[in-house]
């Protein structure tokens, strides 16, 4: 694969428990192009989450090397990855993640208002309009419903136009109806902004909306299963 978005060489994680060290990921190597899709899914406690964090910079690997759009994440150090996240990846969380005391439109702006954007809230309104709630920009997140407030964590995470987009479970705190209505959206707006997708998720109906699904067990990719095509 040239050029990919993300390049993965023998990750691993190691985490300090009560019981003594415990290995999340035991050696992942993984490479996703740019544009592509791809829908990380595996057992509960397979490392799904932590491997889309440590391709987010959320998480520092202890062995092995990340590379995003070119930048190796591993040699960073927070403030610099902090700075790559923000001009470079959108990330939309199970839990939301919203700042309670922000409107709907001052939580989708504040990533653009940390980069010195200009036009911060008039591109932020256009977010908020582009997820259906131009209507609930003054509206704090208790005003909202589940469905709602994960329209303007997405609308945050792509009002930066970020190239690589990163989606850990972003249904599984909704009912059915708007779960999909937030996958319609995710999988839309990240093709229209060109952006590569990473998704996790226990849906495997959802994870087959990618190009590529990638299986994790134990902390590592089940390679009798590392592609599927998506149908």
């Amino acid at each position: 694969m040239t050029d990919p978005a993300l390049s993965l060489s023998d990750v691993r994680l190691t985490l300090r428990g009560n019981a003594g060290p415990v290995d999340i990921l035991r050696g992942i190597t993984l490479s996703v192009a740019k544009g592509e899709s791809v829908g990380l899914v595996g057992p509960s406690g397979s490392g799904k989450s932590s491997l889309l964090m440590l391709m987010g910079g959320l998480e520092r690997a202890t062995g092995g090397e990340v590379r995003a759009l070119g930048q190796d994440l591993t040699r960073m150090d927070e403030d610099a990855l902090a700075r790559f996240r923000r001009d470079n990846m959108g990330v939309v969380f199970q839990s939301f993640h919203l700042i309670p005391t922000m409107t709907a439109l001052e939580n989708v702006a504040t990533p653009l208002e940390l980069a010195g954007v200009r036009n911060a809230f008039s591109r932020a309104k256009a977010e908020l309009e582009g997820v259906g709630l131009g209507h609930r920009a003054d509206h704090y997140p208790a005003q909202m419903s589940g469905g709602e407030q994960q329209r303007v964590a997405l609308a945050r995470a792509l009002v930066g136009r970020p190239r690589l987009l990163l989606a850990d479970e972003p249904t599984g705190n909704l009912d059915e109806t708007n779960g999909q209505a937030i996958v319609d959206l995710l999988f839309g707006l990240g093709e229209r902004a060109g952006a590569t997708l990473v998704l996790v998720t226990h849906d495997e109906t959802l994870a087959r909306r990618c190009d590529r699904v990638v299986r994790l067990r134990d902390g590592r990719i089940d390679e009798g299963r590392l592609a599927e095509a998506a149908e």
